[in-house]
């Protein structure tokens, strides 16, 4: 049960001033909550963590692993639109990393484990709602596919904190990331001038997450680099809309260099679909809203390559003018993926065809399923799986999704043009429901059943959120047992917001 010796990168690949260096504060009396045994694995950590009595100390930090180096990174950001020159870890450590059996390398992070230097007066600590929250949805994001931090370990400190809503436990949460370089970061040094600094930090971001471009001469890797990154962003966020996955909080501080999806604070998948859905309760003019997400990480994209231009060429103009046309290959980049995220949803591309290969039918035909659906108010979810069990040339399977829209005429129309599209393209029976199985989940963490479990949590009844991340273990088969997570809430169970954990 002993954890490998970390490694401690960020002292040796950032500059000084990018991190400082702090120690976790002690737990009044710790124990371990829950364990991520496929995770450890992966690690190379043993399983038997939930049977040592001494887990949850080195689960909250109150004793450290081996070889650790606590470190609190220094980053900023834009929140909201409004720049912020100095944020970085306020309530979280980077312990050191690990090395998978894969040999891909990991952050290990605390957060909620006290204060840090960059707490801005906030106690340090995370309650534990929002530590089950993360737990729970970034594993359902990483059995969904999707690029994500993920959980390790969520442990109680014996101690009570006071949010918004009154006390809660005191929890923390055991975070691995690629690594926890964000788009703020390279603004950290923007905000200072420090050329040295930004050239610094993209050298070790192209060092940990893009090896291949370090043969390019400077200026080009840097502009390589930002295209890199969009890439990855642009994916990343055409996944989110696929399981209609709203961040919440898409602010730069939250974005990350290596293309994972960061900060499971007010985020929430969508039941009754609509594409200006807001739940985040601090987004209060909806600029985080799903389907705001592909323009707001454009944005987000154009406020890292401001802080490259120094590094892509020392005339003002000339950067500007070769950063722009990175950014302005974004459109029809995301425009690709997003049509051919569509026709993996409805059968008529699978994930071994290259995006492009995606036209203009497939994407129609995606873009008017999702119209019905916000006309309808349908969910998100159960309709593509009623999709899935409805071959368009099957008469009562295609009333069936009549009378789920409401015996709407023009889904009539849809389904005949779908089925002969599917013909078209020579796309049979077997071939659609193998690629609409893979591509569309039976089950997500809907937000009435992930409340219900953080309250049970919360009187000290594990059992409901045990159950709810076993059954996220296998998100595209049906939940044997659990019937009753694929359903959307009543109206008395509906979850309107989510909120932030600090």
């Amino acid at each position: 049960m002993e954890i490998p010796t970390l490694e401690n990168r960020y002292p040796t690949h950032l500059p000084d001033d990018g991190f400082r260096r702090c120690q976790p504060a002690p737990a009044a009396d710790p124990a371990l909550l829950l364990w991520n045994g496929d995770l450890a694995a992966e690690l190379g950590m043993g399983t038997e963590w939930p049977a040592n009595p001494d887990a949850g100390r080195l689960w909250t930090g109150t004793e450290l692993p081996g070889g650790s180096v606590p470190i609190a990174l220094a980053y900023a950001g834009h929140q909201f639109g409004r720049p912020v020159p100095r944020l970085g870890d306020g309530r979280a450590v980077v312990l050191g990393q690990l090395t998978d059996r894969a040999g891909r390398r990991h952050d290990l992070q605390l957060k909620g484990s006290g204060p840090t230097p960059f707490s801005r007066g906030g106690d340090g600590r995370a309650a534990l709602g929002p530590v089950l929250r993360e737990f729970v949805v970034s594993e359902a994001m990483h059995t969904l596919g999707i690029p994500t931090t993920r959980a390790l370990a969520a442990a109680t400190t014996g101690e009570t904190v006071q949010r918004q809503f009154g006390p809660e436990p005191g929890a923390v949460l055991t975070r691995v990331a690629a690594s926890h370089l964000r788009f703020g970061s390279f603004e950290y040094y923007a905000h200072r001038g420090d050329t040295a600094g930004l050239r610094c930090l993209a050298d070790t971001a192209i060092r940990w997450h893009f090896p291949a471009l370090r043969a390019q001469p400077a200026p080009m890797r840097y502009l390589a680099l930002l295209r890199a990154v969009m890439e990855r962003t642009a994916a990343l966020v055409n996944e989110w809309l696929r399981v209609g996955f709203i961040h919440g909080v898409m602010n730069t501080d939250n974005m990350t260099l290596s293309g994972e999806t960061l900060d499971y604070g007010p985020c929430a998948f969508m039941d009754h679909f609509r594409p200006d859905r807001v739940y985040s309760s601090v987004d209060r003019d909806g600029r985080y809203a799903w389907n705001q997400q592909p323009r707001m990480a454009h944005w987000n994209l154009v406020r890292l390559a401001e802080c490259l231009l120094p590094l892509v060429d020392e005339e003002d103009d000339a950067a500007v003018e070769a950063a722009e046309a990175v950014l302005g290959e974004y459109a029809d980049l995301f425009a690709i993926g997003h049509s051919h995220m569509l026709a993996r949803k409805l059968g008529l591309a699978g994930t071994e065809d290259a995006p492009g290969g995606s036209g203009t039918v497939e994407s129609e035909l995606g873009e008017r399923m999702l119209a019905f659906m916000a006309r309808h108010g349908a969910d998100f979810t159960n309709t593509w799986q009623l999709l899935l069990k409805a071959p368009p040339d099957d008469h009562d399977q295609r009333m069936r999704v009549r009378e789920w829209f409401d015996h709407d005429e023009e889904v009539d129309a849809w389904m005949a043009e779908y089925g002969a599209r599917l013909h078209a393209l020579g796309i049979d029976e077997a071939v659609r429901v193998r690629r609409m199985t893979a591509a569309n989940p039976v089950i997500i963490p809907r937000n009435h059943r992930v409340e219900m479990a953080l309250e049970a949590a919360r009187e000290g009844d594990l059992a409901p959120i045990r159950r709810l991340i076993d059954a996220l273990r296998t998100p595209y088969r049906s939940p044997s047992g659990f019937p009753e997570l694929t359903l959307p809430p009543e109206p008395r169970e509906i979850v309107p917001a989510t909120f932030c954990g600090t």
